[in-house]
This record gives structure tokens, C-alpha cells and sequence, in this order.
């Protein structure tokens, strides 16, 4: 039987400021909507009524602004930079919601590191990263900073 490598992420020393990650894109469905809606609640017929939608000044449906931090959030996470490493997502700062995303754009999120703070007491040390969603058209759809703990790579 074959041995399988987990993935890693990076541990907490190996970031830099200056660092930039580009996460893969991901196109926004209908479904993505629904589903959103169902497990919040969130049933505003901005997002749910195509024909309300319409009458908007948006003139069609649009995806919460929660659901697009959210799949900005698994973009981010599906590069691997924090699989394994990170101890908590601790904040979201400054998030701007700048333009709306429709059913059918894709978006794609760079992530900065601006800074980080070694947190010895927790064995290692929190990452400010600044966030900007874009969409197919290289509109910005959103951004702000997030923090994240993550850990030292261990001795």
C-alpha cells in the first residue's frame, strides 16, 4: 500500500510581507445562491426573485455579499498556503462590498501579506492579509484585510 503526503502549508515564519497569492477563479451559479440562501436565511429577494431582481438597479439577481467572502475565503484556502497551519481565522477588517456579482461571474481573490507579529505564547504568530476580490472583468468586487493565527513549524 502506497504512503500519501498530507498537504502542508506554510508555517508561520516562511511569510513575508510583500508576499502575493493568486487564488484560482470560480464562477457563481444559481445554485451557489440557493443554497446560500437555505443555510442562512437569508431569503432577500435581491438574490432569490429574478423577476423582483429586475426592477432593481442592478436589473438582476446578485449574489449576497456574505456568499463572495465566503467562496473568497475557500479560494483562499484552496491554495494550500494554510492547510494544516493555520490555528484560527481571527478577523475581517475594513471589507468593502464595491460592486455586485452576478449569477454566471467568476471571481478570483489576490491575497497580500502586509504584516506579521510573531505570537510566541501561541506557538506562532498572527498574518495580516489584504484581500481583493475581482471578477471576470477586473471590476473589484470586494476587499478588506483578514488576520489568521498561524503556527511555527515545529522543532
Amino acid at each position: 500500500m502506497g504512503t500519501i503526503t498530507p498537504l502542508r502549508g506554510m508555517w508561520f515564519n516562511e511569510f513575508e510581507v510583500g508576499q502575493q497569492i493568486i487564488t484560482s477563479g470560480r464562477t457563481i451559479t444559481e445554485n451557489d445562491i440557493v443554497s446560500f440562501a437555505g443555510l442562512s436565511g437569508d431569503y432577500n429577494q435581491i438574490h432569490t426573485n429574478a423577476e423582483f431582481a429586475k426592477k432593481t438597479p442592478f436589473g438582476q439577481r446578485v449574489a449576497h455579499g456574505l456568499l463572495g467572502l465566503s467562496i473568497a475565503s475557500g479560494l483562499a484556502m484552496r491554495t494550500g498556503i494554510l492547510e494544516g497551519t493555520v490555528i484560527a481565522f481571527r478577523e475581517i477588517n475594513n471589507w468593502k462590498f464595491t460592486n455586485p456579482v452576478f449569477i454566471g461571474d467568476t471571481i478570483q481573490a489576490t491575497l497580500n501579506i502586509v504584516e506579521t507579529k510573531a505570537i510566541p505564547r501561541l506557538g506562532g504568530g498572527s498574518l495580516t492579509i489584504e484581500i481583493v476580490v475581482k471578477n471576470q472583468r477586473d471590476e473589484v468586487t470586494m476587499k478588506g484585510t483578514w488576520t489568521a493565527l498561524v503556527a511555527n513549524k515545529p522543532k
